[in-house]
């Protein structure tokens, strides 16, 4: 109930207000799909800027999110940390979601839907548009969604009403907010919250934000590729081998040689295990090195790894994860981008190990030709920080481009930049 004479409100805003915030809103959303004006000064830069990118990518006569494989997703939720963090705080989510009527989100950082959950009324409407587990919600996908932006910008977001750039998701309002590994920093996923654009609350931000935090605290501590040096309770082996080396044993990072790293790397590629003349040869190929030199650095590794090496085949007894296979698995889900913001540079730059060369040039083979193949500018300009003279990357992106109301891609000036160093 209202005092009298004030102006009637929904959820905490001046009804006229909010009505008068959501035609402007459509107006500039018309404006910018029918060409009609230009609209830098109606809607937020970053809005404008997911508008282009989405309006290269998706039609806004969109339906829904494209869904992504069911199984592999809910195989996904069951491995991943958030899993445990969403459970031990899920009483507190739930009740937030039916208090306010809203759909709670948690993502992967794909911005890849892994859980959700909804009030009576939201439940059902986010259904009809994907809002669900295995829905994918980045802007390439279905259009600028403040899910997408948080994740992009690393920072909390609200896109209301017809800042969507789809119209499945105009009579909405959604707020966001990245979520992170409080040990290393790393970005995990995002957590959203939405509901109906007239229930538009001052505090939704703040709310995402308190939720994001709840959940980043019930995290258990793990390991990542790119970790802080802090011990974590997680068992396992971590081997970060493009670009920079790196090995963490149940969170603690071990001191090794470069032939031991290489070593262990071998191994971590080949859980099935190799037989000592299979190493050797994978190692050292045709150089002349004894089986007992070998057999020496293995010892030492053993040591390292508190005996979690087993012998005939040469195999490794725990958990083990590469930033190699993590890179190649993203590529065979045709996760371009993620596996391009996953890729180092080369596998242990330096290395003289036949096997390890072969691994590398795979690797680096196929990342370049999941670029060529689907040239995305974001990955395009971060693969050229790695690879700044591979021109024809850039090259083909460039083709690729279409304007965007008129005007070029947005991206056109950056890689026509990358191109001119890498051009000399």
């Amino acid at each position: 109930m209202t005092p009298a004479g004030s102006p009637p409100m929904v959820g905490g805003m001046a009804r006229a207000e909010l009505q008068a915030r959501r035609v402007e809103a459509v107006r500039a959303w018309t404006s910018f799909v029918e060409r009609a004006a230009t609209v830098d000064r109606l809607v937020r830069p970053e809005i404008l800027h997911s508008w282009n990118r989405s309006q290269a990518a998706v039609p806004t006569s969109v339906p829904a999110a494209p869904l992504a494989d069911e199984s592999e997703t809910a195989a996904a939720w069951r491995d991943s940390p958030l899993q445990v963090a969403v459970e031990r705080v899920e009483e507190e989510l739930r009740r937030t979601a039916e208090d306010g009527d809203l759909v709670v989100a948690v993502t992967d950082p794909q911005t890849r839907i892994l859980w959700t959950y909804g009030g009576r009324v939201m439940r059902r409407r986010a259904e009809t548009v994907n809002f669900v587990p295995a829905g994918r919600w980045d802007d390439r996908s279905v259009g600028t969604n403040a899910l997408d932006l948080a994740n992009r910008l690393a920072a909390p977001a609200m896109v209301f009403s017809a800042e969507h750039y789809a119209p499945i998701v105009h009579n909405w309002v959604c707020w966001a907010a990245p979520l992170h590994d409080p040990a290393s920093g790393a970005r995990i996923g995002v957590l959203d919250i939405s509901t109906t654009w007239d229930r538009t609350h001052p505090i939704g931000l703040a709310t995402a934000r308190v939720l994001a935090r709840l959940v980043e605290q019930a995290l258990p501590r793990t390991q990542q590729f790119a970790g802080s040096g802090e011990v974590t309770a997680d068992p396992g082996l971590v081997m970060t081998l493009l670009g920079a080396a790196e090995t963490r044993l149940d969170g603690q990072r071990l001191l090794l040689s470069r032939r031991q790293t290489e070593v262990l790397a071998l191994l971590a590629l080949h859980p099935e295990g190799l037989s000592l003349e299979q190493l050797h040869a994978m190692l050292y190929g045709d150089q002349a090195v004894t089986f007992s030199t070998l057999k020496a650095e293995v010892s030492h590794l053993r040591h390292a790894l508190g005996g979690q090496l087993a012998s005939r085949p040469y195999r490794l007894l725990m958990p083990v994860a590469t930033d190699v296979d993590h890179v190649l698995a993203l590529l065979r889900r045709g996760q371009v981008g993620a596996a391009v913001e996953a890729y180092g540079g080369d596998l242990l730059p330096g290395t003289n190990s036949p096997a390890l060369i072969e691994m590398g040039e795979y690797v680096a083979v196929a990342v370049r030709e999941a670029l060529l193949s689907d040239p995305q500018p974001d990955a395009v300009i971060h693969y050229s920080e790695l690879a700044p003279y591979d021109t024809e990357v850039l090259e083909v992106c460039l083709d690729h481009l279409r304007p965007v109301n008129g005007r070029p891609h947005p991206a056109v000036a950056l890689l026509k930049g990358r191109l001119a160093v890498a051009r000399g």
